[in-house]
C-alpha cells in the first residue's frame, strides 16, 4: 500500500524523517554526554519505540500510565514527573521508574516512605522541579511554567537551605517550541540562584572531597521545549553548553524534548467530503476535524502547514478548511491553491506527529483517524485502526 491508496483521515509517521530526528540527537547525546530522553506526552506512538531505543537514553512520563508504557514497550532509562502522584501510584511508580521527580516539598515527604525504601536500595533517584521565575516566552501563557501564579515547580523562595534528604536532582522546564538561546538564559539564572545546591566546580587535578558533593545535585534535567531539530537550531551552542556544565559541576545533564523527536515526522491526510458555497469563500467539508483530530489548531490557536497549500489569497483559489462536527468553530483555517478543489480530493497536513495523537477525542462520535507508518522504502501499513467500541468505551 502506498500514501495514495490509505483510507482516511490517517496519521502518519514519517519513518525517514524520525530517524533523521534522531540522528540529530544521538549526534547531541554522543558530543556532549546528555542524556536525551523522549517526553511522551508529545509523541507516545509505542510502536516507533524500538526505533527511538536505538538513539536515545529513555523516556520521560507525566504519569503512571506513560510511565507504564515506556516500561512495557520501551529500553533505557525511565523517569516520570507529575504535579501530584497518587498513593497507590507512587507504590507502582517505585518499581518501574529509575527517577522520580516531585513538584513540591509537601508532596516529596508524604511520599517518602515509599519512595526512600527504593532510594536506599539504589533503585530510584529523587528530584525536585523548581521554577526559575524566568518566563522567555512572549505569548501562549497556558503553555508558559514561569506564567505569574504558577503551580509547576517550586519557588527559589520556598527552597530549603540544603537539598531533602535523598534528593539527588534538579529538574526545570520552562520553554514551549524554542532555540536555544532561551535554554541559555534560563541555565544561566538558575546557576546563579540555584548556586548552593551545585557541587564545588571541579578543580583540574584535583579530587572533590565529600564535603564538595555532600547534598549537592548529581543531575539536572533542563526539561523540554527544545526544538533541537528545527533547521534553524544552534546544536553546537547546546553541545557547548551541556559540555561546560557536566565538566565544571561533575554531573549528568538530561533533556527531554517531546516535540524535536517527531518534528515534521507525520501527516494527517484528510479528503474532501463536500463544498459549501457562502457569502465569503467556499467552503471545504473534510473527514478531519480541529476540535477531535488537533486540538492544538483551536487551543493554542495553531496554524498547519498544508502540503501544496499557501496563505489565503497567494494563489488562485482560496477556500476555509472545515469539519463534519456540529461545532460552528471547527474551522482548521483559511488555504489558498494553484487549482481549484473538488469533491474526493485529498490534503496533506504536516508536522502531524505530535500533540495529535495524543490528544484526540471522539466529540461527536467522530471516528479516530487510523495510524499509519510510511516506511523508507514508500510503503505504507496501518499500525491501529480504531473502530465503534473505541469511541464506546470512553464513555
Amino acid at each position: 500500500m502506498n500514501l495514495s491508496e490509505i483510507r482516511t483521515p490517517a496519521y502518519v509517521i514519517d519513518e525517514k524523517k524520525l530517524r533523521e530526528n534522531l540522528e540529530i540527537l544521538d549526534r547531541v547525546q554522543k558530543e556532549s554526554g546528555a542524556k536525551i530522553l523522549l517526553a511522551q506526552k508529545a509523541y507516545s506512538i509505542y510502536q516507533t519505540y524500538p526505533l527511538i531505543s536505538k538513539y536515545l537514553t529513555g523516556a520521560t512520563a507525566s504519569g503512571l500510565f506513560e510511565a507504564r508504557l515506556a516500561h512495557e514497550e520501551m529500553q533505557g532509562e525511565n523517569h516520570v514527573f507529575e504535579p501530584a502522584f497518587g498513593d497507590e501510584e507512587m507504590v507502582e511508580l517505585c518499581d518501574i521508574c529509575d527517577y522520580i521527580v516531585f513538584n513540591s516539598l509537601n508532596q516529596l515527604e508524604h511520599h517518602r516512605p515509599v519512595w526512600e525504601k527504593k532510594t536506599a536500595e539504589g533503585k530510584v533517584s529523587v528530584g525536585l522541579r523548581i521554577n526559575p521565575e524566568f518566563s522567555t516566552q512572549e505569548e501562549h501563557e497556558i503553555y508558559d511554567p514561569c506564567a505569574k501564579g504558577s503551580r509547576l515547580g517550586i519557588r527559589l523562595k520556598d527552597m530549603p537551605e540544603r537539598l531533602p534528604s535523598g534528593v539527588e536532582g534538579l529538574h526545570f522546564h520552562t520553554l514551549c517550541e524554542q532555540g536555544f538561546e532561551p535554554l541559555e538564559t534560563t541555565f544561566l539564572k538558575v546557576e546563579e540562584e540555584f548556586k548552593r545546591f551545585f557541587p564545588s566546580p571541579v578543580q583540574e587535578n584535583l579530587e572533590r572531597s565529600d564535603e564538595d558533593t555532600r547534598g549537592k545535585i548529581k543531575w539536572i534535567n533542563l526539561g523540554g521545549g527544545h526544538h533541537i531539530t528545527r533547521e534553524d537550531y544552534d546544536v553546537d551552542g547546546l553541545i557547548r553548553l551541556v559540555k561546560r556544565i557536566r565538566q565544571t559541576y561533575g554531573i549528568e545533564v538530561y533533556l527531554e524534548p517531546g516535540e524535536a523527536i517527531a518534528l515534521d515526522a507525520g501527516y494527517l491526510v484528510t479528503t474532501v467530503m463536500d463544498i459549501v458555497e457562502t457569502e465569503r469563500i467556499p467552503v471545504l467539508i473534510l473527514d478531519t476535524s480541529a476540535a477531535c483530530h488537533m486540538p492544538d489548531v483551536l487551543e493554542m490557536p495553531y496554524r498547519p502547514p498544508l502540503r501544496d497549500g499557501e496563505e489565503p489569497g497567494e494563489m488562485n483559489y482560496t477556500y476555509r478548511l472545515s469539519s463534519r462536527t456540529c461545532l460552528a468553530g471547527d474551522v482548521i483555517g483559511d488555504y489558498s491553491f494553484e487549482e481549484p478543489k473538488h469533491i474526493g480530493d485529498r490534503l496533506v497536513f504536516e508536522d502531524m506527529a505530535i500533540y495529535s495523537m495524543v490528544k484526540n477525542n471522539t466529540f461527536n462520535g467522530m471516528p479516530l483517524p487510523d495510524i499509519d507508518i510510511l516506511h523508507e522504502d514508500g510503503s505504507v501499513d496501518v499500525i491501529k485502526r480504531f473502530g465503534y467500541e473505541d469511541f464506546k468505551c470512553r464513555l
